[in-house]
């Protein structure tokens, strides 16, 4: 169900509509070749639909310190491990919606 939900949704935004948001420009600031305006619109788009501005500021440092992901993922905060789950899956649904 929450995938039909996300699938609406980006018909419902268009693909090119997205603004700007803390993980596009985390995405665009890594200087990674794979990096572009397209995809990382997509994974915003997704970020927009599956995590609050809360969850996405917190994901956007994940770009520029990855050792923070593995912080929070071995924590054992009841916090930590929520967010970690609202992670991982904004993270499936974004690779299955932006991967070429």
């Amino acid at each position: 169900m929450k995938i039909s939900l996300l699938a609406a949704a980006f018909v419902a935004l268009g693909a090119s509509q997205a603004l700007a948001g803390a993980i596009d420009s985390a995405c665009l600031k890594t200087g990674r070749s794979a990096a572009n305006r397209e995809l990382c619109g997509c994974v915003q788009r997704v970020a927009d639909m599956t995590l609050s501005k809360s969850d996405q500021r917190r994901a956007a440092k994940f770009f520029k310190d990855p050792d923070m992901a593995q912080q929070v993922r071995m924590s054992d905060s009841a916090s930590d491990e929520a967010f970690w789950a609202r992670y991982k899956q904004f993270a499936g649904a974004a690779e299955n919606y932006c991967s070429n």
